[in-house]
């Protein structure tokens, strides 16, 4: 049994390691991030090359062992098959069922640790542990939706090849149905969407396919797409609520922005009480009042809005937003051009602690162990006032928090310690500098080579890295202009935090080429493939143009795909993309059989 992929090394991974193993054996594949996909590759063509059958042995079962494990702890994939073909091949997707979801998400609330926003990113993050254990208390599942490849079976139509599939044990999709003319079939979907709501899973589509195979054959397939199916998409799920407060909380950067919070609804597999609104300007255009019933959707049915009102409440009056900051009392202002109202003193309690969180987010200094809870307790005891704290930090200092053991306390100080051996680009974001995203760090620590020569860049020298502009240039410049930046960056330096950029070599696959990554992929992670772009010489987009390459689309892509079709601008899919980054396959001579 092969469970697909997608991986572009699949088949020269199959034929190899394929005679090494009994035809009897039960095998399942997942996609690992592509770095680790190349290492296993290189390896198993190395020793290829050099003829040792040995050494092939030794790296596919190391292979088959990492891509197994995970899958194999699926409860509902077969572990053995009664009467099994000599081959079988076939295609299906993981999910997480709501009632595992749920029980996931309040284990990770009462762990104090950040829950996952809905059941197809816990299912994916679930997927890439790397231990085994962890992926089987996630309660996963799947559906196979195809037969990919049998051997000595012929079926003739796609419902018969369901059945089969379905006979050997194998979970299917529990609603498929044969139609004979379109209007049937658009009924279907109609019924299906009307029974979103009581399934145990999330679906935004359906799909309607040929079901004789010989059809099929002759309708063929695009470069993208099969002309022989077409995918429905259902719109957003709305539902009402009632607002009971708007919550105004302070950023990192001083913005004030505003909350609805209201009486709590199922909406797209996740229950939600909570939605952004932006800022003032939003409120007013909506006319959003405490009390008023509000219409909420998921955008991508990830994110909570509010996207209009229904219905005044009773006596319910405008809503202002404040005139001072809620965590400071400093007066807020607005910047020239921009709609939100910001809170611009430096010593803002609110300010202090979402700085302290970003610093140490994964995507800046990664600093494991210091989340939303503990950065509060070290700014409400006073042990942080700015980042450059962390690193002056005592075991002593570290067992007055909550909760905190010796253990806890040594390997924060160690994830804090590792910290310091960053690379420049992860410091510079972790700076928080106003409309500096992560993607834009790396690109000023790789152009400027240090910090020093970064802090006394002029604003025209930062204009003229290709992908800034006159708004990102004055934004660097304003960020080490400001009274304490300077003694900030001496007290980091101080404590041995890296000052230098220590590049590494780009590849040239994608040179030249401005990429859009929209949706979620199966297995690469937005930051991940955005990654692989710029590794590979190629920038990426936040937003689709004229001069973008190609558009990356996942499940739930949005307006990007759309704009992108429009433009006509090519869409590739992350199979797609993994080959277009892979380095020239080296000939693969026979092993060697051992005597």
């Amino acid at each position: 049994l092969y469970v697909q992929c997608g991986c572009p090394y699949w088949y020269d991974l199959v034929e190899n390691l394929a005679p090494h193993f009994d035809r009897t054996t039960v095998l399942s594949f997942r996609c690992r991030p592509a770095e680790a996909i190349l290492d296993d590759h290189t390896s198993l063509l190395k020793a290829i090359e050099a003829k040792d059958a040995a050494a092939a042995r030794t790296v596919a079962a190391r292979h088959m062992q990492r891509y197994t494990e995970n899958l194999a702890t699926i409860k509902s994939i077969p572990k053995e098959i009664p009467n099994a073909p000599d081959f079988l091949e076939v295609r299906g997707e993981v999910y997480m069922p709501h009632e595992a979801f749920f029980a996931l998400k309040e284990q990770q609330e009462l762990e104090d640790k950040t829950p996952f926003k809905n059941p197809r990113n816990a299912a994916a993050g679930s997927l890439r542990q790397k231990d085994a254990k962890i992926t089987a208390a996630r309660g996963l599942s799947i559906f196979v939706f195809n037969l990919q490849q049998v051997e000595g079976k012929t079926f003739t139509t796609h419902s018969e090849t369901l059945d089969y599939i379905k006979s050997l044990g194998f979970p299917v999709s529990p609603r498929y149905n044969v139609y004979t003319n379109i209007e049937d079939a658009i009924a279907e979907i109609q019924r299906i969407g009307e029974a979103r709501g009581t399934l145990d899973f999330d679906m935004d589509g359906a799909v309607i396919k040929v079901n004789d195979l010989t059809a099929r054959q002759a309708l063929g397939s695009t470069n993208k797409f099969p002309r022989w199916a077409i995918a429905f998409k259902y719109p957003p799920e709305v539902k009402e609520s009632t607002v009971r407060d708007i919550e105004v909380t302070v950023g990192r950067t001083g913005v004030l922005t505003p909350t609805a919070v209201f009486d709590p609804i199922f909406l797209a597999g996740t229950s939600v009480s909570r939605a952004n609104l932006h800022n003032e300007d939003i409120i007013e255009a909506m006319d959003v009042r405490i009390g008023d019933t509000i219409q909420v959707r998921k955008a991508g049915d990830i994110i909570p809005e509010v996207i209009g009102v229904a219905r005044h409440g009773e006596n319910s009056v405008p809503y202002h937003m404040p005139r001072v900051c809620p965590s400071c009392g400093a007066p807020v202002v607005h910047l020239q051009d921009e709609a939100a109202l910001r809170c611009v003193n430096p010593e803002c309690p609110a300010q202090s602690l979402r700085n302290l969180i970003h610093f140490a987010s994964r995507t800046a200094m990664a600093i494991d162990g210091l989340g939303e809870a503990i950065a509060q307790q070290l700014i409400d005891r006073q042990l942080v006032h700015s980042v450059a704290d962390l690193y002056d930090l005592t075991k002593d200092q570290l067992l007055t928090l909550d909760k905190f053991k010796a253990k806890s306390a040594e390997n924060l100080l160690k994830a804090i310690d590792s910290s310091k051996q960053n690379n420049l680009d992860k410091l510079v974001f972790g700076l928080g500098i106003r409309n500096i995203g992560d993607k834009a760090a790396a690109l000023l620590a790789e152009h400027f080579g240090s910090m020093d020569a970064l802090r006394n860049a002029a604003a025209e020298d930062i204009s003229s890295i290709d992908g800034f502009g006159g708004v990102m240039a004055q934004s660097v410049v304003e960020f080490f202009a400001k009274d304490g930046t300077a003694d900030l960056l001496h007290r980091l330096a101080d404590a041995g935090v890296n000052m230098q950029w220590h590049g590494e070599k780009k590849g040239t696959a994608l040179a030249g080429m401005t990429i859009v990554v929209t949706g979620t992929l199966p297995t690469l992670s937005r930051q991940e493939a955005e990654a692989m772009i710029v590794q590979n010489g190629g920038k990426a987009s936040g937003s689709v143009s004229k001069k973008t390459a190609y558009v990356l689309a996942g499940a739930a892509a949005g307006s990007k795909l759309t704009k992108a079709q429009t433009l006509g601008i090519p869409v590739i899919d992350e199979a797609e993309f993994l080959r277009m980054v892979a380095p020239a396959p080296a000939e693969q001579p026979e092993l060697e059989e051992e005597t």
